[in-house]
C-alpha cells in the first residue's frame, strides 16, 4: 500500500500482531506485563511512543475502561474505550505495580522515570525479532500506529470515523490509509458481483 507521495507505509498484518502479543506474553521478561500493556494500548488507540510515555492514571477511567488520549503533533485529543484484553492486562499491570495518581506516569522505566521513546524503540526491535517479523523496516514503534489505522480501515470504518479515532485534524492525513490493500480490493470486487450496471 502506498501513499500519494509514493512513500510506503509499513504496518503489521493481523497475524503479525498476534505473534507480537504472544511473543511479549511468553517472553519471560521481568517487565512483560508492562510491555504487553504498552503494545496492546498503542495498537488499540493508535498511540505514538511519546503519547504512551506521558499517560497518567488520571487519564484512565478504570470503571468504564476508557482512556483519554492526549495527542501530539497537532492532533486532537479523544477518549477511547478499551477492548477486554487490553483493559485486563492494563488493570493487572496497574494493580501489580501499585500505580497511584501520585505517579508521574503509568509506564515507567527501571529508574522509575517516564518510559522513553528510545526504550520503546529498543523493546520494539526486541519483540518484533522474537515474533519473527522479518522485515526490519517495520521494526519501529510508529509501525504500531500505522497498523492500527490500516486494520481499522479494513474493518469498514469510514474515513471520518478513522479520522476521529486517530485524532487527525485534517482528513488528508487519514486518506493515506484508504489506499487499496488486497483485502480492500477483494471487498470492492465483491460489491461488483451481480451488478447489472457492469457488462
Amino acid at each position: 500500500m502506498r501513499a500519494s507521495n509514493e512513500t510506503e507505509i509499513k504496518y503489521l498484518t493481523q497475524k503479525e500482531v498476534l505473534s507480537l502479543f504472544n511473543a511479549i506474553e511468553n517472553s519471560g521478561k521481568l517487565h512483560s506485563t508492562r510491555d504487553l500493556a504498552i503494545f496492546r494500548l498503542a495498537y488499540r488507540c493508535g498511540l505514538r511512543a511519546s503519547e504512551i510515555s506521558m499517560l497518567k492514571l488520571e487519564n484512565y477511567n478504570i470503571n468504564k475502561g476508557e482512556i483519554y488520549c492526549k495527542r501530539l503533533k497537532g492532533s486532537k485529543n479523544n477518549t477511547l474505550r478499551l477492548d477486554e484484553k487490553t483493559k485486563s492486562v492494563l488493570d493487572k499491570y496497574i494493580t501489580e505495580n501499585e500505580i497511584t495518581s501520585e505517579a508521574q506516569t503509568i509506564f515507567t522505566s527501571q529508574k522509575n522515570k517516564p518510559i522513553s521513546r528510545q526504550t520503546l524503540d529498543h523493546l520494539t526491535k526486541q519483540y518484533f525479532s522474537m515474533a519473527s517479523i522479518q522485515d526490519k523496516s517495520k521494526h519501529h514503534f510508529h509501525t504500531i500506529k500505522h497498523t492500527t489505522a490500516v486494520h481499522l480501515a479494513e474493518c469498514d470504518m469510514d474515513i471520518k470515523e478513522l479520522q476521529w479515532w486517530l485524532g487527525h485534524k485534517s482528513v488528508t492525513n487519514t486518506e493515506i490509509y484508504f489506499q487499496f490493500t488486497t483485502k480492500q480490493q477483494e471487498k470492492m470486487y465483491e460489491k461488483l458481483e451481480g451488478k447489472s450496471e457492469m457488462v
